[in-house]
């Protein structure tokens, strides 16, 4: 079991731990029951400052480290947290909710990056060429951006810190993670692992907060501050893209999906109800990348609905940290109070539910793994992320109505398509307005592959071959005569 206690143990500021200014504490709540697991320390712009001051000091020495030297300790943050995955893995399940199983896919995920990004540190190269005119040399150098302010949410608290922290390393920059407040152990316990890779203090500083706007302020607000990175939804980094305005801050948003899931008559049924139990239940559905809305042509929707009510109906909810448990609580009451409102418009506007639909009593924060069907277009849920369990059925026509339907949206982060013919496959994964399209799976994330959305579902790329690192470093032009 993860030590509870070596997690929660103060705030991580150049190298060591330390209680908040505060001398406040934020409750850390098991979803499964409802009940305190611990808390941490709730830090204040006095411990922001702090945390400015050790990446500053730090940030000259770790420019200045070698690409491999930096590399090696990278790749020793993977090793490690693939020796401690199932300490990391349950701890998110216990903090999260998040089944063990799919903790354990997201340790491993999370580590990826570290093990990518140790590659790629040593690949950043520059650029070398003569100017049009003759005149003069064009050469290129990459230098890191310099601090880095660093925000990530709950729903996957190691893989979506690990995805903004490892190539900001590998880039040189020093950084400041400030995780949600829900699900602070990981960071912490990710700290710690860390520290005993190799890297030096004041290179990663984390703190947990309740007053995240006044510490966003203060540090965005610093001179020396010229990242900010945020996951999470597309109203809070709205107001962060305003606030990074003020002081000309480079920002990377991912931010909120309605992701539309396509499934045409001649598509393999089985793989479709495959992929669509992963794209929709990954994490039970708390995942921006996750299915929202789920098209299917008229010729296969009845034996698609009939399939995957018979899947979602046989999976067992429980505790996160139970091993059979496969779709384990929300992350708050308050979530799970969202998915029942819309589960309830969708069924005052026709929706029939074909298994779950009601939301249980007793302990714990959980909503049943649900299908609808018959939905129509104008319920709330076709336009709003439903962030839970819940996979609502449209039927459509014709190819260009399932295109049209599926961009009616302000969001555009990743989208799912099922057909057997590849000339039709490629042609709807051209005309969708999303950054990402799984075509014939049911799984879209790779640290190897740009990951980011269009529209309102954000701005810039975080992994892929040379996408990530190049979000933390800032190309200089020199012109020479020789």
């Amino acid at each position: 079991m993860p030590d509870i206690a070596a997690a929660s143990r103060g705030l991580y500021v150049n190298g060591s731990w330390r209680p908040s200014h505060s001398g406040r504490d934020i409750d850390v709540i098991d979803p499964s029951t409802g009940k305190r697991l611990t808390r941490v320390p709730d830090a204040t712009v006095e411990d922001a400052r702090l945390c400015v001051e050790a990446a500053a000091g730090a940030a000259p020495s770790w420019r200045a480290t070698p690409p491999r030297k930096r590399s090696e300790i990278l790749r020793r943050c993977f090793e490690l947290m693939i020796e401690r995955s199932e300490m990391l893995a349950t701890l998110i399940s216990m903090e999260n909710g998040k089944a063990l199983r799919d903790a354990r896919g997201e340790v491993a995920y999370a580590a990826e990056f570290f093990r990518w990004n140790a590659e790629e540190a040593v690949r950043i190269t520059g650029e070398y060429g003569v100017a049009p005119s003759g005149a003069n040399r064009i050469v290129v150098d990459y230098q890191p951006i310099g601090i880095c302010l660093l925000i990530t949410p709950w729903n996957f608290p190691a893989a979506m810190a690990t995805r903004k922290i490892a190539p900001a390393l590998a880039a040189g920059c020093t950084v400041i993670l400030k995780p949600a407040s829900e699900t602070p152990l990981t960071a912490y316990a990710l700290a710690a692992i860390y520290e005993e890779a190799g890297i030096p203090p004041g290179v990663v500083n984390v703190l947990t907060t309740s007053d995240p706007g006044s510490i966003t302020s203060e540090v965005l607000g610093d001179s020396r501050v010229r990242k900010l990175s945020f996951t999470g939804s597309t109203g809070v980094g709205r107001h962060l893209l305003a606030e990074a305005a003020k002081h000309v801050i480079s920002c990377s948003m991912e931010l909120g999906g309605n992701a539309p899931f396509l499934v045409f008559d001649d598509a393999n049924l089985e793989a479709a109800l495959d992929g669509a139990m992963i794209a929709k239940m990954r994490n039970a559905g708390e995942a921006c990348t996750a299915a929202n809305r789920f098209y299917i042509q008229s010729g296969i929707y009845d034996a698609f609905a009939e399939g995957l009510r018979k899947r979602m109906a046989a999976l067992k909810v429980g505790s996160g940290v139970d091993g059979q448990t496969d779709c384990g609580p929300m992350i708050t009451r308050k979530a799970v109070e969202k998915i029942g409102r819309l589960v309830d418009d969708a069924k005052t506007r026709g929706a029939r539910a074909l298994c779950g639909g009601e939301t249980p009593s007793g302990a714990g924060f959980f909503y049943p793994p649900t299908v609808l069907v018959e939905v129509s277009a104008r319920s709330e849920m076709a336009h709003e992320e439903i962030f839970g369990p819940v996979a609502p059925l449209y039927r459509f026509e014709t190819e260009d109505e399932a295109v049209e339907r599926a961009n009616d949206t302000e969001y555009g982060l990743a989208a799912y398509v099922y057909t057997g013919d590849v000339a039709r496959g490629l042609r709807v994964s051209s005309s969708l307005e999303a950054g990402m399209i799984a075509l014939n799976r049911g799984l879209v994330s790779d640290p190897a592959a740009p990951f980011g959305g269009v529209k309102q579902s954000g701005l810039g790329r975080e992994g892929g071959q040379h996408h990530g690192i190049a979000e933390f470093m800032e190309a200089k032009y020199i012109a020479t005569s020789f």
